[in-house]
């Protein structure tokens, strides 16, 4: 089977996921100094910030071939693109630290789900020939998403947002998420 125009674009949906992967880990990197001084968080209450998506993270990807398998690989990519949007949104809109907590923990449910189903989509798309090379089409991104989580919140940063610039930084991510809910 020849690469065409269908599993170029598959291979798109899947890297796409890869690049909220890496986007939703690093973002929080710009909003530490922010939430300390205004949740008025512990160095503790910090690290658990920082570490809840990491948390999910490891519950999505212990947990998402149930309904990988159940329901399909695109299928429940969807629902984890959904996962994407309410979590930069429920971050970026969040009035409390518990539900700025909860909200990354949705992320990292969908980072840890997408980990596992982006390759496997990708995979069953791709001519076995191209499996590997397409599939890593997903780790590249990642990398390219952690770039892209710095240089968003830099040039975010220049736009002299203020105290809710925070804000600004975590939800920026809603974009590519829906962009990857509509594609798929």
């Amino acid at each position: 089977m020849p690469l065409n125009r269908y599993i170029l674009k598959g291979t798109a949906v899947g890297a796409l996921g890869g690049l909220l992967f890496g986007f939703d880990t690093a973002v929080i990197s710009g909003t530490t100094q922010s939430l300390t001084a205004l949740f008025h968080l512990t160095p503790g209450q910090l690290g658990v910030t920082v570490s809840s998506a990491l948390a999910g993270t490891v519950i999505g990807a212990i947990f998402a071939g149930i309904p990988g398998e159940k329901f399909g690989s695109r299928e429940t990519l969807r629902v984890l693109a959904v996962f994407y949007i309410l979590s930069s949104l429920g971050c970026a809109f969040a009035a409390n630290w518990m539900v700025l907590v909860a909200f990354r923990v949705l992320g990292g449910l969908a980072i840890g789900g997408s980990s596992v189903l982006c390759p496997v989509y990708i995979s069953e798309l791709a001519p076995a020939r191209l499996r590997g090379r397409l599939a890593g089409a997903f780790q590249v991104n990642i990398v390219i998403g952690i770039l892209l989580a710095y240089l968003s919140n830099a040039l975010l940063s220049m736009a002299h947002l203020g105290p809710n610039l925070w804000r600004w930084e975590f939800g920026v991510a809603a974009l590519p998420a829906i962009l990857f809910f509509v594609m798929l």
